[in-house]
């Protein structure tokens, strides 16, 4: 039967257990997954040509980008919890489903809204489906083995995510914008097949009771934290911004409070609170924050800037997929041998690398190697990062709490990534009007340009080139400066993003265990967690003490 399980390969406890036919098992999952990884980033491509088609601004593409984030990470806690009470596999179908009309819905959008809302609903599928896949890695597999296939999903994962742009850019040369969320259908198809042939049904599903109550307010914290984060910077929506902002501080504390209050929590605050568990939680966030954040600016940076077409522009990503899948094995032998810290900082080091690149030598006209150099070096650091960071999420908690191991981890992708892209598009976005608006006021010509020609120059640069079809005696100028502006803004964005690499280095370096310290940790979690539960045993007092009265 598909739920039992075998020794690893050594022979030894110590070589950890797999599920028979692990292979397929293991294939299945990783199938469902690049359902969701891939969906994460064919937008990215898109968003010039969706521009023009809508005339949106800037922090419309921004939000349409991050909308299969944000919809992914607001409901990746609750609907973890869900498939860890009512079957994995369940909610690994439905979410596989659910994907089908989503991405027909943003394909045939007739307008930005629509298109956001199809991406909403995408997220929210993936929510279904994507938690599960390390859920079940989490409960089927132990020890070395258990390593070595999360190594596999991450590193695969990550490839298939990068892959996304030049997929998305091979369908752009000949069909409209809408092609781009049409390519996961037939993958979309292949996993729903795996799921069903391969997927065991029920394994360590635990019999507690769904905190609803937790879910809501987790995905009401998230998603209005993201929004905010997005509206920020924008001229005029001060009001929205801190609108969503109160509304997630109000979100965040009343999670808090529920999560200490509740029979059966959500998320066990207790279990966060483990070192090993929180700071590779907080640091996997800027790893893939940070994959997400470097292709959203990249993609528009190749694309307004060097002008290459959209399939160019989604090859040139090709380093960081190769290197993700590369980098995956030595990243698990490394955690193993070494430990999750000092893979962790290797990533960093590489991440670091990367955005300095990017600072550095990244300007108009620069040559491929500098671009394929700077994914290089992103697709080491996230291939490096990504094993030890869900590792140490999946092996700090106990089983039956895999759901809410595993719905950390796709936050860290999925959160970090629409968190990272909202500031590094905010910032963009802020560098971009900024530069603009100070060409405008310096122009020779600044008497002719109206106020509603200013607004459109100042929105994104799908906008500059509009006003420069309409003015072509002025096209060469306004392109030059749109360009420039652009360079000043992605600037003040590559700057924040080596601020966060630095900072998640830091809490790396200087909370995350030691090698023996971690393993000595992660035994001290493990016969904790194998203790009976203190808490039902208690249970009964209170009800009969309130019997009495």
């Amino acid at each position: 039967m598909a739920t039992a399980t075998r020794p690893g390969a050594a022979g030894d406890a110590g070589a950890g257990t797999a599920p028979r036919q692990a292979s397929l098992v293991l294939l299945a999952l990783i199938v469902v997954a690049a359902v969701a990884n891939l969906n994460l980033t064919v937008a990215n491509v898109a968003l010039p040509d969706i521009g023009r088609a809508f005339d949106t601004g800037q922090t419309t593409l921004d939000l349409i980008a991050i909308g299969y984030s944000l919809g992914l990470a607001g409901s990746v806690l609750y609907l973890g919890a869900v498939g860890d009470r009512y079957g994995r596999r369940m909610m690994l179908v439905l979410g596989v489903l659910l994907s089908v009309p989503a991405c027909l819905l943003a394909a045939y959008a007739p307008d930005a809204g629509v298109l956001l809302a199809g991406r909403l609903l995408g997220g929210i599928s993936a929510g279904m489906a994507y938690p599960t896949t390390l859920a079940l890695i989490t409960a089927l597999w132990s020890g070395p083995a258990r390593i070595r296939a999360i190594a596999l999903w991450s590193g695969i994962g990550g490839a298939i995510t990068a892959l996304g742009p030049m997929l998305a850019g091979l369908v752009l040369q000949h069909f409209w914008w809408g092609s781009a969320f049409l390519l996961t259908l037939p993958l979309a198809v292949v996993a729903l097949v795996l799921a069903l042939a391969c997927v065991p049904s029920h394994v360590n599903e635990t019999t507690d009771t769904v905190d609803h109550l937790g879910g809501v307010l987790s995905m009401i914290f998230v998603a209005a934290l993201v929004v905010t984060i997005n509206f920020a910077p924008v001229p005029g929506a001060g009001a929205l911004a801190l609108g969503t902002a109160l509304a997630a501080l109000a979100a965040g504390a009343g999670f808090f409070l529920r999560q200490h209050q509740a029979r059966s929590p959500l998320y066990d605050l207790h279990v966060a609170g483990r070192r090993i568990f929180w700071v590779a939680a907080v640091g996997g966030i800027i790893v893939f924050g940070s994959l997400m954040g470097a292709i959203f600016v990249g993609q528009q940076y190749l694309q307004d800037v060097l002008g290459y077409s959209p399939l160019r522009a989604g090859v040139a990503i090709l380093p960081a997929a190769v290197c993700m899948v590369g980098f995956a094995p030595l990243s698990a032998r490394l955690t193993h041998a070494l430990g999750s810290g000092f893979t962790l900082l290797s990533g960093y080091l590489f991440c670091l690398l990367s955005f300095l690149t990017m600072l550095l030598l990244w300007k108009q006209g620069s040559s491929y190697w500098v671009v394929g150099l700077a994914f290089a070096f992103l697709g080491a650091g996230v291939g490096l990062a990504g094993t030890p960071a869900s590792h140490s999420l999946t092996s700090s908690v106990p089983t039956r709490r895999a759901g809410m191991a595993s719905g950390t981890a796709d936050l860290q992708r999925d959160l970090g990534g629409a968190i990272m892209q909202s500031i590094l598009g905010a910032l963009l976005t802020a560098g971009y009007a900024s530069v603009i608006a100070r060409s405008v006021a310096g122009s020779p010509n600044r008497s002719k340009i109206t106020g509603s020609v200013q607004s459109q120059l100042e929105k994104s640069f799908a906008g500059a080139q509009q006003v420069a079809q309409r003015y072509p005696q002025y096209a060469s100028k306004i392109t030059a400066a749109a360009k420039s502006a652009f360079l000043a803004g992605d600037q003040w964005a590559y700057a924040a993003a080596i601020i966060g690499v630095l900072l998640g280095a830091a809490l790396v370096f200087f909370m995350f265990p030691r090698h023996e310290a971690e393993i000595a940790l992660l035994g001290r979690y493990q016969a904790e967690d194998s203790q009976p539960a203190a808490v039902p045993a208690r249970a009964p007092r209170p009800r009969a003490a309130h019997r009495k009265h």
